[in-house]
């Protein structure tokens, strides 16, 4: 097995037997659910309970807002699973396997959760195969394109990183859903 199909399993055993049928069934509800007020989302252009300073990012009917207070607010999994696709995957595979630039102002984020899995799962597979057919040569060096200047291997061994821990966080969000207090 090269270096590249090392880095890629690593994420790839995590994708299939941990994240990704943890995502199975997910419902609207669910995606949207806000377990505290206030929460980070994607939100119809133009609507939101956080307080949202102009210029949401997006360019279709949905929108998120940009990550401005420290600390951030809470999540739900819309957004969680918004920033995976854009900010952890889709950035990197424009600038490193030639897919289209994406733009957290003009990415049209999903409003139901079967099209949120469906851009999720085709950047994870667009992410997987590109760093599936990098060289050695090309792990040990910085990209030729994008703003990362670190080698590619950290750049790969970084996204693994994000995709593993937001993916946690997407699965405890699941769990809160299940067994949140509904009055019974």
């Amino acid at each position: 097995m090269t270096r590249s199909e090392r880095l890629a399993e690593q994420l790839d055993w995590h994708w299939r037997k941990n994240l990704r049928p943890r995502l199975d069934g997910l419902t609207d509800e669910e995606y949207f659910w806000e377990p505290v007020r206030g929460c980070w989302s994607i939100r119809p252009q133009g609507r939101s309970v956080a307080p949202m300073p102009a210029g949401g990012r997006g360019s279709g009917r949905w929108t998120t807002r940009p990550p401005d207070p420290v600390p951030a607010p809470v999540t739900t999994i819309a957004w969680r699973m918004a920033h995976v696709i854009v900010s952890c995957l889709g950035y990197r595979v424009g600038w490193h396997f030639g897919g289209e630039d994406i733009d957290v102002q003009t990415f049209p984020y999903a409003g139901r959760a079967e099209e949120a899995l469906k851009q999720l799962d085709e950047m994870y597979g667009r992410w997987n195969a590109g760093v599936r057919k990098l060289s050695d040569a090309d792990l040990a060096n910085p990209p030729a394109v994008g703003p990362e200047r670190n080698p590619m291997e950290i750049i790969v061994q970084h996204v693994n990183k994000e995709v593993i821990h937001h993916g946690a966080e997407i699965a405890l969000l699941r769990d809160l859903y299940q067994w949140r207090d509904t009055g019974r």
